[in-house]
């Protein structure tokens, strides 16, 4: 290897002497390919010869490598970090340092990217949140499906707020926001946003905007200013843009499996709860700790939520069915009026005549479906109870009910094989309405067995069911001995003469008087 001198030499003997690189190279007795670099740069420039020996991570780097090749595979906002496999290892067994993971990451990815810089901003408690979409994939009900993210980030804490939706309508937008709200413990005062179409109906020169109608009445029952970012310019808001992508990153890898929006927000929900107990880089304190002092300068909650959802106005279709985009939703036959009101929250339906709820159903979000409840058909049966075999709600639902619902119908018909045992079942049908279906179906096993096959009978042992069976307590008489005897001393009959004689001399008193 040249030395700091002998690298001064070539190039003064190449740049100023003007020599040959075949002459420098006979003079100090050095080959073509070291002259050339020590032309090319006056600084050294040192590689190693062989790798460097890793003891304490070398085991580790094939499950590093499995886990780089499973990045592949997964969503591109949601692959693996060197944060992430160290946290994989470490459980593994791998007792050295992140940095060194981090380091042999770093090898393996050798694009580097300039970077822009930015303005480091200052933010005063409760005084400003940024709330973005984001996209994320999760397991539900065995399929990968790609959810909308909500996130808001408090700009002073940092404190994150993370729910999912089936999509970015308006009344998921709102209440997002409500959630975020009650999590936070109140209102920031300013929320920066983009542009989006929930909030924004046109963009106009400058930084003004015209807002949609529906947003400007949600501000207004939560009080908060709004500020939007201008378009193109994410950077603007890049605490919840970095929200988005550390919730995406940290909650969902790897992908959560479950069965339902619930349970996916219900996790989401308890992540960030833990996030609190993160310090951020360069912070005294953790999330929870500053969370804590900015909490006191958000803006109170109002005494009510605002009711997140779009109405519609329906009318009610020859099959007791209103449809709301392009799905229809049954009604129960016994309140078919004509003209309804139809409300859509993000996770339900619900369906009211002047302000009453007629009936409530989960919200579907694919095209052209029906979604029907068997219990608002029975009405319509019980007055035709021939069609309990044709009926489309009730085969659906005779499709998955337990064998003990069939049990029941044969032996109604069995005992009586006109259309009676038809209502009398139906009628147990409908207490669906009152017991879960786990409860009927036990009920309905024990009426089988003590043989009361109607519906009082099967009610009778819902309720024992849900009724707790514990014995009274025994009554202490031992300050009352006088008591003690009642019940077990010998009949005396000449009591009931008496009664009978006090009752004809009460009759014949009456009739004197």
């Amino acid at each position: 290897m040249l030395s700091v001198e002998e690298r001064e030499a070539i190039r003064r003997a190449y740049y100023i002497e003007k020599k040959s690189m075949r002459q420098i190279a006979r003079e100090q007795r050095r080959s073509r390919k070291t002259v050339r670099k020590a032309i090319d740069s006056a600084e050294a420039e040192y590689t190693m010869s062989k790798a460097r020996e890793c003891p304490v991570l070398g085991p580790y780097m094939g499950r590093i490598e499995e886990l780089l090749r499973e990045n592949e595979q997964l969503p591109a906002k949601q692959e693996y970090t060197a944060k992430r496999m160290y946290e994989i290892i470490r459980e593994e067994g791998y007792g050295g340092s992140e940095s060194g993971v981090r380091r042999h990451v770093g090898a393996r990815r050798r694009e580097q990217k300039q970077r822009a810089v930015y303005l480091p901003l200052g933010y005063d408690p409760g005084a400003d949140a940024q709330v973005d979409w984001g996209e994320g994939q999760v397991i539900l009900n065995g399929e990968i499906e790609t959810v909308q993210l909500l996130v808001m980030r408090l700009c002073y804490s940092r404190r994150l707020f993370v729910q999912a939706y089936p999509t970015e309508r308006q009344e998921c937008f709102f209440e997002g926001h409500v959630r975020a709200f009650h999590h936070l413990g109140g209102v920031p005062r300013r929320l920066t946003y983009d542009n989006l179409k929930t909030a924004v109906y046109a963009i106009l020169r400058g930084r003004n905007r015209q807002e949609q109608e529906a947003f400007v009445a949600f501000r207004s029952h939560y009080l908060f200013e709004s500020y939007y970012c201008t378009p193109g310019q994410g950077h603007e808001k890049g605490g919840v843009e970095h929200g988005v992508g550390y919730a995406r990153r940290n909650f969902l890898v790897p992908l959560p499996e479950v069965s339902s929006y619930a349970e996916l927000n219900t996790y989401l929900l308890q992540q960030c709860l833990g996030d609190d107990a993160r310090t951020v880089d360069r912070q005294t304190q953790t999330i929870g700790e500053a969370w804590a002092q900015e909490q006191p300068y958000l803006l109170p909650l109002p005494e009510w939520d605002y009711t997140c959802c779009v109405t519609r106005e329906v009318k009610l279709n020859p099959y007791s069915q209103v449809v709301f985009e392009t799905n229809r939703y049954s009604v129960p036959t016994d309140q078919a009026f004509p003209h309804l009101t139809m409300r859509g929250y993000p996770f339900e339906v619900e369906i009211l005549y002047q302000g009453e709820v007629l009936a409530r159903h989960p919200r579907c979000y694919e095209r052209n479906q029906d979604v029907l409840d068997p219990l608002h058909y029975l009405p319509l049966l019980h007055q035709r109870p021939g069609a309990l075999d044709y009926a489309q709600p009730l085969r659906e639902w005779r499709a998955g009910w337990p064998q003990v619902y069939e049990q029941l119908l044969t032996e109604l018909r069995q005992r009586d094989e006109s259309d009676q045992a038809i209502r009398q079942f139906l009628e147990v049908l409908a207490l669906h309405r009152s017991y879960p279906a786990e409860v009927m179906e036990q009920a309905i096993g024990l009426a089988l067995t003590y043989g009361c096959l109607h519906a009082d009978g099967v009610q009778l042992c819902a309720h024992q069911l849900l009724t707790a069976q514990c014995p009274p307590d025994p009554l202490d008489l031992a300050k009352r001995p006088h008591l003690a005897q009642v019940g077990t001393q010998p009949l005396d009959l000449y009591r009931y003469n008496q009664l009978l004689d006090e009752t004809s001399f009460c009759t014949g008193g009456c009739d004197g008087d």
